[in-house]
Formats: C-alpha cells, structure tokens, sequence
C-alpha cells in the first residue's frame, strides 16, 4: 500500500489524475477537486508525466493520441461549447466538404473564445436551441456537447448564411440515402428549430 514515506507526492498526483477519468485533456481547475494543485501539476511537466499543450491545457504524457486529439484538446478548454454544423458533420461521417476549423456553438452574451491549439469558427445558439437535438458525448475521453446528426443536417439549411447550399444538399442526401434519419424526424426537428420551410423546400427537392 501507498504511503506518502514511500511514494513521491508526485507520484501519487500522477496516480490520482489517472483514477479521475478526465479524458485526454484537463484544466487546473478540472483537478482541484482531486487535490492536485497548480505546483503538483508543474512538478509533472518537468517530470515528462504531463504534457502542457496550451495555456491552461494540459495532457497525460502516457495517453494514446486519437484521431480526434484536436477536437478533444479544444471541447477540454472550451467545456461548455457544442459541436455543431461542418465539425458536426465531421464527427458524425457526413458528407465529403470538410473544415479545418473547428466549429462551435456558445450561448448569446457569452464572451468569444480565444485558443493557440485550433483555428475556431463561433457560432451563437439561444433559448432552445442550445439544448433541442444537442447530446453528450466523449472525444478521446473529455466530455462535450454535440448537435445530433439530425439537427446538424437541420441546422445547415436554418443558417445558409454560413453553410452554402451545397454541403446542406449533400448531407440532406447522404442522411437519406443512408437511412440514418427520416424526412418525419428531420421536419419534426426543423420545427422545433423554426426552419420548417427552409427543410421542406430541400425535402421537396431531393424528392422526400
């Protein structure tokens, strides 16, 4: 058994922030309660057991990098944010019209993230739309926000200022195509997100 005679304080930090189940990426404020301190975490990135990536971003040395690393590394900093529209599509293997931004969706007033880790597109959703069709999910781990695949399709055609019509029009037939939704599930939601006529019309197109 462990006792702080034996074993570097260090070490059990180390230990603790294995047990905790942070994901890939944390922030100080995420180990706080674990009782690992900024001089604890300071101490491990000279011991090469913690990574900095950011500021106030860090990572476990040990831990396997994914093909999300980058999506994980931002949803870590920018823990309240939701993943919408082409990151969505994306996460989602929608469509071939990809973005090297990463998109996210903030509530109205709050302030715009700044990160040095990925090149950000901010979008702002209010009321209900940031909860109707938005679920949890993990990327390498850290816990996020996501639209579901069929608000994403919902949400390329509510903001076609954003999104051009091509990649909606894609992913509309990719969705279809696939069975992945339904026209009933993608108007039911489309409704709920007042962005009925804008679906319909596309529905009408590709014959749904």
């Amino acid at each position: 058994m462990w006792t702080f005679s034996t074993v570097s304080t260090a070490t059990l930090s180390l230990a603790a922030l294995r047990r905790a189940g942070l994901g890939s990426f944390f922030r100080p404020v995420d180990v706080e309660p674990i009782g690992i301190t900024e001089p604890a975490l300071r101490r491990l990135v000279r011991e090469g057991k913690v990574e900095k990536v950011a500021r106030g971003l860090y990572h476990l040395a040990a831990t396997d990098v994914g093909q999300h690393f980058t999506l994980a590394a931002v949803c870590a900093r920018v823990p309240k944010a939701i993943l919408c529209l082409r990151t969505a599509l994306r996460f989602h293997q929608v469509g071939t019209r990809m973005s090297p931004e990463v998109w996210l969706a903030i509530p109205h007033g709050t302030r715009t993230p700044t990160i040095d880790i990925a090149k950000l597109r901010v979008v702002r959703f209010h009321g209900t739309l940031l909860v109707t069709g938005v679920e949890p999910v993990k990327i390498e781990g850290v816990p996020t926000h996501i639209t579901n695949l069929t608000r994403t399709v919902v949400d390329c055609f509510r903001l076609p200022r954003i999104i051009d019509r091509e990649t909606a029009l894609e992913a509309l037939r990719v969705v279809l195509q696939e069975r992945r939704t339904s026209p009933a599930q993608l108007l039911s939601m489309a409704t709920a997100c007042g962005a009925s006529g804008p679906m319909r019309a596309a529905l009408e197109i590709l014959g749904g």
